[in-house]
C-alpha cells in the first residue's frame, strides 16, 4: 500500500504487455509514430466523439502534440502508451491515463483505436493491462472512463474491464466539433479492490 506521502518508483521504460498487445511509449521523432498519432487524431470516427483543444492537420502539428504529450508525462499529469501489436509491433491505437492526482490516488483512462484494428477487442485488452499497470506499479486507487453520451462502443468497453457505470455529468464535454457548446457525459469508474474482470 503506497501512503500519501510515498510515491512509487516507476520504470519509464516498463512497458505493460499481456493479451497480445505491448504498451509502448510515443516517440515524437519518429516518423512512424508521428503518423499514427496523426491518423488517430483526424480519423472522423475520433472526431464524432472527441473535440480536440488543439487541432493536429499534419506531420508537424502530430509532433508538436506529442512532444506536449511527453512534457506532461515528464511532469507526472499523465502516463501515454502507444498500444502496439505484441507480435508483429504495429500500432494499433492510444490508451492513456491521463490527469493523474497523486494525493487523491486517481486518474482518468482514455483511449482510441485505428480504424483497421477495431472490431479486435483492442479498446478492452488495453484498458485491462494499463488499468492492472495503474494499480500496481502508480499505486493509483481510483480510475475513471468519462466518454459521451450515446457512444455504447465505449460503454462496452467499461464494463468488460470491471468498470461499472456511476452517473451521467451534464455537459462534461464539448460536442463534436465544437467548443462553445456542451454535451452529456456516461461516468464509469474502477478501484482498485474491485475484482479483476477476466478478459480474453
Amino acid at each position: 500500500m503506497v501512503s500519501v506521502n510515498e510515491q512509487p518508483t516507476v520504470d519509464p521504460a516498463s512497458e505493460p504487455h499481456g493479451h497480445g498487445l505491448r504498451l509502448c511509449r510515443w516517440d515524437a521523432e519518429s516518423d512512424a509514430d508521428a503518423a499514427a498519432w496523426l491518423r488517430g487524431l483526424a480519423d472522423p470516427e475520433f472526431l464524432r466523439w472527441n473535440t480536440p483543444f488543439k487541432v493536429v492537420k499534419d506531420l508537424d502539428t502530430a509532433r508538436d502534440s506529442l512532444r506536449a504529450l511527453a512534457a506532461r508525462a515528464a511532469n507526472d499529469e499523465c502516463v501515454p502508451f502507444r498500444v502496439t501489436d505484441a507480435d508483429t509491433g504495429a500500432t494499433l491505437g492510444h490508451m492513456g491515463l491521463n490527469t493523474i492526482e497523486r494525493v487523491m490516488r486517481v486518474a482518468r483512462v482514455g483511449y482510441w483505436v485505428l480504424p483497421e484494428a477495431r472490431g479486435q477487442g483492442v479498446a478492452t485488452r488495453a484498458l485491462a493491462l494499463a488499468s492492472r499497470w495503474a494499480f500496481t506499479e502508480l499505486g493509483l486507487y481510483r480510475l475513471e472512463l468519462g466518454h459521451a453520451l450515446g457512444h455504447d462502443a465505449s460503454c462496452r468497453v467499461a464494463e468488460r474491464c470491471g468498470y461499472p457505470y456511476e452517473g451521467t455529468l451534464r455537459g462534461a464535454m464539448p460536442e463534436a466539433g465544437r467548443l462553445d457548446a456542451f454535451r452529456d457525459v456516461h461516468l464509469h469508474a474502477r478501484i482498485a479492490t474491485d475484482p479483476e474482470p477476466a478478459v480474453e
